[in-house]
């Protein structure tokens, strides 16, 4: 298993609708293209920013058939297959078509609010349910649980198809512990755009990006930069896409992004409830950053 395939800028893709709701297969085929030619690392199918949660179990099969149609194996694509039924999610590692996935995301359990020992056991029962790789993903302003540095490097320590954490606690003390602490090879991958480069900075591998779907190569740069510990390049490049990072969470996530997509003239910037399109106001400010970047 080659961990270093997960390592730099893995993109969490959108998942383009048409004006009836329906997933865009050609928007998603066009998405695809501009991120592999905007040479990011590997592509993150599925994730919540994928909307995940409102897509059929059809519909998530879809959209992996379609990346893995135009990516033609050029880079690793990772899988999100994470929720709080622990015995749901074994029976999906079963089901889906996998034969194109390279590892899987799974986000900690959400509303449960299990107990470490419980996370534990959750992810144990994933590890041993598949032989892909499996990277955990903590999200506690999502999930209301936060996976403690102890449990992830438990989980590091004991099984080898666990091979990286996307770390979007946003405490840098936290994920500087499981930077000190981890096993050779284990990799910590950034789940905030905005703190990316302190992670960098601090060790960490890489990121699953939001941003990079709009800005794929600017992102990829300045990640690469931080990750040959070129930080004065990494940090030039952070503080001139900063400005836009909270723009695109202020009214959801996707709907921001899918906005700067729209007017990149990648997809349009339908989403599903309970999401709802950005106000005129953010709107316009995306649209002001958006043109500030490709300008600089």
């Amino acid at each position: 298993m080659e961990i270093n395939r997960f390592k730099g800028l893995g993109v969490a893709m959108v998942t383009p609708f048409d004006k009836e709701g329906n997933i865009d297969v050609q928007a998603l085929e066009k998405l695809t293209t501009f991120l592999i030619d905007g040479g990011i690392d590997y592509l993150v199918v599925q994730g919540t920013t994928g909307e995940s949660p409102v897509l059929s179990k059809t519909e998530k099969q879809l959209t992996l058939d379609t990346v893995a149609t135009v990516n033609q194996g050029r880079l690793p694509i990772v899988f999100g297959i994470g929720g709080n039924n622990t015995n749901a999610l074994t029976d999906d590692l079963q089901n889906y078509d996998l034969s194109k996935v390279d590892a899987i995301l799974s986000a900690s359990p959400y509303y449960n609010k299990p107990s470490q020992e419980g996370i534990y056991q959750h992810y144990k029962v994933l590890a041993n349910a598949t032989d892909l790789p499996i990277i955990l993903y903590n999200v506690p302003g999502r999930t209301a649980s936060n996976v403690l540095p102890a449990t992830t490097l438990r989980l590091a320590n004991e099984f080898s198809n666990i091979i990286a954490v996307k770390e979007a606690s946003g405490d840098m003390e936290q994920i500087m512990s499981i930077i000190q602490n981890k096993p050779d090879g284990f990799l910590v991958i950034s789940g905030d755009d905005a703190i990316t480069m302190p992670i960098l900075a601090t060790g960490g591998d890489g990121v699953i990006s939001v941003i990079g779907n709009a800005f794929p190569n600017e992102f990829k740069q300045m990640v690469a930069a931080g990750l040959r510990d070129d930080m004065p390049m990494s940090r030039e490049i952070h503080y001139n896409l900063l400005p836009i990072i909270p723009l695109l969470f202020a009214e959801g996530n996707p709907a921001g992004v899918k906005e700067v997509l729209k007017h990149k003239g990648i997809c349009d910037a339908y989403v599903r409830l309970p999401l709802v399109k950005v106000s005129e106001n953010l709107k316009s400010a995306l649209q002001n950053e958006t043109d500030r970047i490709n300008n600089l």
